[in-house]
């Protein structure tokens, strides 16, 4: 059986069209997951290497290994050169100059060379013993039980939003944690679909945005769609194949639009903006015109809100604490960023209020409770006048309050992006399109539909579900293919 998977920066869903009515998978009470994933035990971590007698004397082993072959490769080249010696002059010089001299290197080159190889194979072993151990389907837990879970044990690995890390410059071994991590999470789909569908299913059609959210241009995206082939390999798919994502809104959309005309799918999700051009409706299929996309979303302006409203809480602007550091405690998705925050040890000069709370915020599981109260004050002024949120894991009686005028000055910088996105769609599609299909769980907030309808005002608004639109159209796709 071929399922649709939307595996999203912020939240997760799978469905399938059965009896020609689209079926979500259930994960708990609810249609989607946070996409989240929570294990007892932390990740390997590379910095945590360190030389016990057991590895050293495995580098030791190695030294003696590289000099002895270092010894054998000279005393090779020594005898190649004394029968070299032996030959006529005219033969002589030839013979001798095909002779590679071996390379000498000092105890110190060994050393560091066994240290390197000795780390290497550490890493390997401590990512095996992760998979059979800690990091498994029996431990992990998902969602915002995931989050739940980790604030309450006060140990172990919480890694959020794994979909924003696929496009960036990843070492091998933080590579392979994150193909395990996403085959953990679409393992955890494939069991739940087949358990609620009655049918061993092995096949799914993936949700992909229009441009990934990268350091690398193309070749990120190539590389994301690497990892989630290989982490869907792992979870027991057989078969997986890629939709844009804005493309399969625009599938659900037209399966419920019953005259034919022009649509302009905006799909705006946690971590990307994508947009597809399509005519939809009635008897024909539907057909894609163009699509369009900006790696830019819900996550871009939680992170602007944090560093304008909350981290001035915590000396930004007001001491000589690099911004960095706070751009750090605020990317909760980036487990490298969160674990250069958590181990900065510079705090303790930082004077008071800011040094005391940077360093409560270093503490486990302090940065995603404030993440989770930057969510939730945007969450509440998208609708309400104001908000205020109350960070007494920081420090006792401290609390913030924020207005939607504040939201609405995080969120500039974002609109900006979607404008100019919208604008150069605008000019490529030349007449408007008779309707806009909003979905995506942003196209909740009013600032984002406002900025949408300065761009095209004679088109209809249509509200798509904000959680499901993209997933029920790659569940028609998944039919089609099937």
């Amino acid at each position: 059986m071929k399922i649709g998977i939307d595996f999203g920066t912020s939240y997760s869903a799978a469905a399938a069209v059965i009896d020609g009515a689209v079926r979500t998978v259930q994960f708990g009470e609810e249609r989607q997951f946070r996409t989240t994933v929570y294990f007892p035990e932390a990740v390997p971590d590379p910095s945590r290497f360190e030389l016990t007698d057991a590895l050293e004397a495995e580098v030791d082993a190695l030294v003696r290994s590289a000099r002895a072959q270092q010894t054998r490769a000279f005393n090779e080249a020594q005898a190649r050169r004394e029968q070299a010696a032996r030959l006529p002059a005219e033969q002589r010089e030839a013979a001798l100059a095909l002779i590679p001299a071996p390379a000498q290197r000092n105890e110190a080159d060994l050393r560091r060379d066994a240290i390197r190889a000795v780390r290497r194979q550490w890493l390997e072993q401590q990512v095996r013993e992760a998979r059979a151990s800690a990091a498994t389907l029996q431990n992990a837990v998902y969602g915002e039980d995931a989050v739940e879970a980790y604030l309450s044990e006060g140990f172990g690995n919480l890694v959020q939003s794994p979909k924003s890390m696929l496009g960036y410059q990843l070492a091998p071994n933080v590579r392979q944690t994150i193909v395990g991590i996403a085959g953990y999470i679409l393992e955890h789909i494939r069991l739940s679909a087949s358990q609620q569908l009655g049918a061993n299913v092995r096949a799914a059609v993936l949700g992909r945005p229009v441009q990934f959210r990268s350091s690398m241009g193309a070749a990120g995206g190539d590389q994301a769609l690497a990892i989630l082939t290989e982490a869907a390999q792992g979870a027991g798919f057989d078969e997986v194949e890629f939709l844009e994502e804005p493309v399969a809104a625009a599938l659900g959309y037209h399966a419920q639009s019953a005259h034919r005309h022009r649509t302009l799918v905006v799909d705006i999700g946690g971590g990307t903006t994508d947009v597809t051009l399509a005519e939809v409706g009635g008897d024909q299929a539907p057909v894609v015109l163009g699509s369009w996309g900006i790696a830019r979303g819900g996550v871009d302006v939680d992170l602007s809100l944090s560093l304008s409203r909350f981290m001035p809480l915590f000396g930004k602007g007001a001491t000589r604490v690099p911004a960095h550091h706070f751009v750090e405690a605020a990317t909760v998705h980036d487990v490298v960023r969160q674990r250069d925050f958590q181990r900065r040890d510079s705090y303790r000069e930082v004077e008071a209020p800011f040094g005391p709370r940077l360093i409560a915020l270093q503490q486990t599981g302090n940065t995603t409770r404030l993440s989770r109260a930057v969510e939730a004050t945007k969450i509440r002024l998208s609708s309400q006048a104001d908000s205020r949120v109350e960070l007494d894991y920081i420090e006792t009686g401290l609390g913030l309050a924020s207005s939607a005028a504040d939201l609405g000055q995080a969120a500039e910088p974002f609109l900006g992006f979607v404008g100019e996105l919208l604008a150069e769609v605008a000019a490529d599609i030349g007449e408007p399109p008779a309707t806009v299909f909003l979905t995506g769980g942003m196209s909740r907030a009013p600032y984002v539909r406002e900025a949408v309808r300065r761009c095209f005002p004679d088109a209809k608004q249509v509200a798509g579900d904000p959680s499901l639109g993209v997933v029920s159209g790659l569940a028609f796709a998944a039919l089609r293919k099937g």
